[in-house]
């Protein structure tokens, strides 16, 4: 009998002390030194190189939007690569195929228009894009962005594996499309 009450006891406590912290009061946070306006990117130190291999956590938005070369290699590992560019007015990427490489991209500004398909001239798949837009790109695929708006079409790409060489840099399209013939 002695057991059994003890045995009650304990539970009612146990039970006690699960309803008191399921039903305590939150903690208030005092939020008066949080800010809900977007973050100034202006105060990012951006220093256009490539951080690869080391452990890295960088702004993408403040580095895209700083890039002003064509393609600047930002991240470069075994199996990865971050690259940033800024695709002038009426220009484009260029028609590429990565028969080894998965590809995305994400428009951070501008407008633009993608194209992909199974050839050089069959690229059936055409779609309008603008900020905060998602490309995905399967390996094997001919694909190109064309800067359809009034201003450089800014945007950072994601390869897998690494397609660039690290550091590649290249300021102009024409200075991207000779590198690839030696690439």
């Amino acid at each position: 009998m002695k057991t059994n009450a003890i045995f009650f006891f304990l539970s009612l406590v146990f039970f006690g002390l699960i309803y008191t912290s399921c039903n305590r009061s939150p903690k208030q946070v005092d939020t008066s030194e949080q800010s809900t306006t977007p973050k100034d990117t202006t105060k990012v130190e951006v220093v256009l190189r490539d951080y690869g291999t080391e452990p890295s956590v960088l702004d993408i938005d403040a580095y895209t939007m700083s890039n002003t070369n064509f393609r600047t290699a930002l991240w470069t590992g075994e199996k990865l690569q971050v690259t940033l560019m800024s695709i002038p007015v009426g220009g484009e990427v260029g028609l590429e195929l990565h028969p080894q490489t998965e590809q995305f991209l994400r428009i951070e500004d501008g407008t633009g228009k993608v194209l992909i398909g199974d050839s050089k001239d069959s690229l059936h798949f055409t779609q309008e894009v603008s900020a905060d837009f998602a490309v995905f790109v399967p390996a094997g695929k001919w694909h190109n962005i064309i800067n359809t708006g009034d201003k450089p079409l800014k945007l950072y790409s994601i390869y897998s594996p690494a397609e660039h060489p690290k550091g590649t840099v290249h300021q102009t399209p024409e200075e991207s499309m000779e590198a690839e013939h030696h690439h």
